[in-house]
């Protein structure tokens, strides 16, 4: 059947991409056959790598753009740059079975994460191909103003918004010393991976059924609209 490919993608740099697709490809690792496919210039997946003992359970690198598909891997989680060309994020739709986009809660994010999914449907043919694709809120600190913005705007663009992954020093950790916080010790980690449950869920049936799964109980109160009047795409001062 060929490797499952998860795409993590937004044209806005410094959303914690890499930070994301590192720990997918930890999780990934207890599951199958894992590699990470790089197509960032600063090579951060493959810096990480790169720094992870020989001992901890096998990832390897793909070079991005020459990378045409193997059936050697079980799953392949492909981590483009910021920059994206139109024609080159049409091929990444086209490769990959599941799409993430990570979002950062700062109004600058909000904007361009607007201007990017509506590419998205535009070029991406979201809406024609029923493509699994949902949001992730990427370190957050809950009970702020900008949080709230965020997850209104989140639940705003009529996609599963899967997940809220907080600010922790844990990824941090992890990164330095070439891991997933799925490797660590599960009680530092506790909170985490409680956060992480809801978006690997939604991964797993969208790789399953090739599909856009429907979303657990959890995952439909995250993005439940909120009761009064929902905010425009771009409405975020």
């Amino acid at each position: 059947m060929g490797a499952k490919h998860i795409l993590v993608i937004n044209t806005k740099g410094g959303v914690g991409k890499s930070t994301l697709s590192s720990n997918l490809a930890s999780y990934f690792s207890f599951k199958g056959r894992t590699a990470l496919c790089d197509f960032d210039r600063q090579m951060s997946g493959v810096r990480w790598l790169e720094r992870r003992d020989p001992s901890r359970r096998r990832i390897d690198s793909i070079t991005g753009w020459e990378y045409r598909g193997t059936d050697d891997y079980d799953f392949i989680v492909m981590d483009p740059p910021a920059a994206v060309a139109r024609k080159d994020l049409v091929s990444l739709m086209a490769r990959s079975d599941v799409v993430l986009i990570p979002v950062l809660p700062s109004p600058i994010d909000i904007y361009a994460a607007a201007d990017f999914v509506r590419d998205l449907i535009v070029y991406g043919k979201i809406r024609t191909t029923q493509k699994p694709l949902a949001v992730v809120a990427n370190r957050v600190r809950t009970n702020t103003v900008i949080y709230d913005k965020l997850k209104r705007f989140l639940q705003s663009l009529k996609l599963p918004f899967i997940a809220s992954l907080r600010d922790s020093q844990n990824y941090i950790h992890a990164s330095t010393n070439g891991i997933g916080i799925f490797e660590m010790e599960p009680m530092v980690v506790a909170r985490d991976i409680e956060q992480w449950q809801p978006m690997l869920s939604w991964i797993n049936e969208a790789v399953e059924k090739g599909r856009m799964p429907l979303m657990d109980q959890q995952s439909a109160r995250a993005s439940r609209p909120t009761p009064h009047k929902k905010p425009k795409l771009r409405a975020v001062s």
